[in-house]
């Protein structure tokens, strides 16, 4: 297996007469060490199916193929998809797509889904976990929708942008907080890696990066009678953290609850008037979205 470096990269692109995508969010790891980390952060054994979501040159590919039971991989570029089949072949347990891992922002393609269902049926005891350098431009949804998937991710370690990092591990109260560290930490401890510079990736971006990982607790998982309602509810009332919390719900809820049932769900919870939505913990709120359930069980995000 080659050796992702910027000279590997640069010689095999100028060989086939391409450039990076830009729409493809494109930006090649060359730290070997980081590398490394990511594969090591996800405890890979024979018992684990991988999802890779953005194949690239097949360097991370590879790296896990020696650990784990059996690689689903996806790259949408042909290019790419060409290059990394060269650097794949000696790799049987990897089973490689060329396609969009997304039918649309809030699900996976078909096709995605019956090669990781077949892998992980092909023996006992198998766990699925994600491992990749994820492009940006598709971070959020491949993270977010693996939470709500049939087939519910053992772990996640992926390198994503910083700013959608500090996002997922925010607490209440912070600037980074809201529906999506909700959504992550309903069901997941997740935790910050490493940080990582623009200079360890070609070509580099503007932002810094991070690893991360994302550890499913099934019992917290459990804990959420309604996954899909919770998710949908906690968007809604995100959707202008700033305000008052009164004034979310009541906007969420105005086409099936009256404002007078609103303030009776709140009263119950005990929140002051001035109660904004981004001090609430993950608990609270799953409190508050089973109230909103119980007398609205037909709301659904419009």
């Amino acid at each position: 297996m080659s050796r992702q470096t910027k000279t590997f990269l640069l010689e095999r692109f100028r060989e086939m007469g391409i450039r990076p995508a830009t729409r493809h969010g494109q930006n090649f790891l060359i730290d070997l060490n980081l590398h490394r980390l990511i594969v090591d952060s996800a405890e890979l054994t024979e018992q684990d199916v991988v999802l890779e979501v953005g194949t690239g040159t097949g360097a991370i590919t590879a790296l896990v193929a020696e650990r784990a039971g059996a690689v689903v991989t996806v790259e949408i570029d042909g290019h790419l998809f060409e290059l990394a089949s060269e650097m794949l072949l000696d790799r049987p347990n990897v089973r490689m797509l060329n396609l969009d891992a997304l039918k649309n922002k809030n699900r996976f393609n078909p096709a995605v889904r019956d090669a990781v269902g077949e892998a992980l049926g092909a023996a006992p005891g198998r766990r699925l976990k994600l491992v990749a350098n994820l492009p940006y431009n598709i971070a959020t949804p491949v993270l977010s929708n693996l939470l709500a998937w049939e087939y519910t991710p053992h772990s996640m370690v992926a390198t994503i942008q910083k700013e959608l990092a500090d996002r997922i591990v925010a607490r209440p109260w912070s600037k980074d907080y809201g529906a999506l560290s909700v959504w992550m930490q309903c069901q997941a401890d997740v935790e910050i890696v490493r940080i990582m510079a623009p200079s360890v990736f070609w070509p580099a971006p503007k932002v810094d990066s991070a690893i991360v990982r994302i550890v499913v607790d099934p019992a917290r998982r459990a804990a959420v009678p309604d996954l899909h309602f919770f998710h949908d509810f906690t968007k809604a009332i995100f959707l202008h953290r700033r305000k008052f919390l009164r004034a979310n719900v009541v906007s969420a809820l105005k086409q099936v609850l009256e404002k007078s049932e609103v303030d009776e769900i709140l009263g119950i919870m005990g929140f002051a008037d001035d109660a904004r939505t981004e001090q609430l913990d993950v608990s609270t709120l799953l409190r508050l979205t089973e109230l909103v359930r119980a007398r609205a069980p037909q709301w659904t995000l419009s």
